[in-house]
């Protein structure tokens, strides 16, 4: 009796497991599928974007935009631990600096390592009026084992692209979202990051497959388990 009731229970346990992996898959899937759309679409003002998003930033993610301004790279930061072609170095943050005398951070692309001090001369960015295309990106928080950088002061390197951390050390407001620069990769730096896919759907259906499977590898061993046990009685 006892052991009827644990390969129940199991059971219930295996077939949740496997249909909660299914719904992760559908929602990863959709994710992919607005991330597409997003990014397949024209693109519009940034400063426009972020205004009509109001507190629903995360809908403007990946989110093709563009702003037209004027680079500051006397504000320029530095982002640690990147690597392009499996050459470790930073990418570089710029304020691009609009009309209305706010800013967006633009990730203009990768440095190598010996190029550790801001504003990056061997990559400046254009002088005067320019207009970047690119698509947007939320600040990226610091994950639970992650670094930290340090509270207050001016930093020229960090470990994420934290919108709030570098208002600290800016004399203008930011935009809440950041603009990572498109454009093609060659020899000339910064090199522009790779523009974002969405055919990744994880490994959610190879999860959902493996409890399925234990789910009948079980029921059918437990069979077989019966069937001993009668054909011993009898």
């Amino acid at each position: 009796m006892i052991a009827h009731v644990v390969v129940l229970v199991l059971s219930i346990v295996f077939v949740n497991l496997g249909m909660w992996q299914l719904r992760r898959l559908e929602e990863r899937r959709l994710a992919n599928t607005v991330g597409e759309s997003r990014f397949e679409a024209e693109p519009v003002d940034a400063a426009l974007l972020v205004s009509a998003a109001g507190s629903d930033l995360d809908s403007l993610s990946h989110h093709r935009a563009l702003a037209t301004g004027t680079f500051v790279p006397e504000s320029e930061v530095l982002i640690r631990s990147q690597v392009y072609r499996e050459v470790a170095g930073f990418d570089v943050i710029t304020p691009l600096l609009i009309e209305d005398g706010s800013a967006v951070l633009v990730n203009r692309g990768w440095v190598p390592l010996e190029m550790d001090e801001v504003p990056v001369a061997a990559a400046a960015p254009p002088a005067g009026v320019v207009t970047v295309e690119g698509w947007l990106a939320p600040t990226q928080i610091r994950k639970a084992l992650g670094p930290s950088d340090p509270e207050g002061g001016q930093l020229m390197a960090l470990n994420r692209v934290d919108i709030d951390r570098i208002q600290e050390q800016v004399p203008f407001p930011l935009l809440p979202m950041y603009l990572v620069a498109m454009g093609e990769q060659g020899s000339e730096l910064p090199v522009p990051l790779a523009p974002p896919t969405f055919h990744d759907e994880g490994s959610h259906l190879a999860y959902a497959i493996q409890w399925f499977s234990f789910l009948v590898i079980g029921l059918v061993g437990y069979g077989f388990l019966i069937r001993k046990s009668l054909r011993s009685s009898g």
